[in-house]
């Protein structure tokens, strides 16, 4: 892939357990929240909340969209109040050298998440990288229709004003890969797992092996 600003893509990058880890403290307090949010909500048990939350997780990619098709759950009321983190800046566990690859890889580079947008925003402001991308866009940018819906990309590309065969989109999610593959952008699936399927166009085992891609040639993809 060329240096050249004209040919440079547009990079789209997904936030949890891609730029960060979130599996390690973030995933665990998010997951609990929603569960306790659904048990309040429905009335069941915290045992029955948690196997909805993850069925609607596994169905639609997203429990918020799961809970807005079937329960009519208000997305801003439920995205507040899961994502509380006082203490934010304790649980983020990155790469410090992130910094660097980003700063070098060549293209406009923007965030493209789940989660809520104020939850982005201070994730990528405490790692100090806020300013590395171009633009920064939680789940209320993709219109409420979470990844991996093809209406939220859709409606991103866009927002954008750009083709998806223009974008890289690099995330930890096959699904939503296959979503992105499927619209016309490249994929870079970051995951240490066997494999790749015949979607992703490029696997890393780290976010910092961006680095290659960079000064790699555009046959790569």
């Amino acid at each position: 892939m060329t240096s050249n600003p004209v040919s440079a893509p547009t990079w789209l990058f997904d936030l949890d357990n891609t730029l960060h880890n979130t599996s390690a403290y973030i995933f665990p307090r998010i997951n609990a929240a929603m569960t306790a949010y659904i048990a309040e909500k429905l009335q069941i048990s915290t045992e029955e909340a948690n196997a909805l939350r993850m069925h609607y997780w596994r169905r639609y990619g997203a429990t918020l969209l799961g809970l807005m098709r079937n329960h009519d759950t208000d997305p801003h009321h439920f995205l507040y109040h899961t994502h509380q983190f006082p203490d934010l800046h304790e649980l983020i566990v990155f790469e410090r050298e992130i910094r660097t690859v980003l700063h070098r890889l060549p293209g406009r580079k923007i965030v493209v998440s789940n989660g809520p947008q104020a939850y982005v925003e201070a994730v990528l402001r405490h790692m100090r990288i806020d300013h590395l991308f171009s633009d920064i866009h939680g789940v209320e940018g993709l219109r409420l229709r979470p990844k991996p819906e093809p209406q939220g990309f859709r409606h991103l590309l866009g927002k954008l004003g750009v083709r998806a065969g223009q974008c890289v989109l690099v995330e930890d999610s096959l699904e939503n890969l296959r979503t992105a593959k499927a619209l016309g952008m490249r994929t870079v699936w970051i995951s240490r797992a066997q494999g790749r399927p015949a979607y992703v166009d490029v696997k890393l085992r780290s976010i910092l092996d961006l680095r290659r891609i960079g000064l790699a040639p555009r046959r790569s993809f």
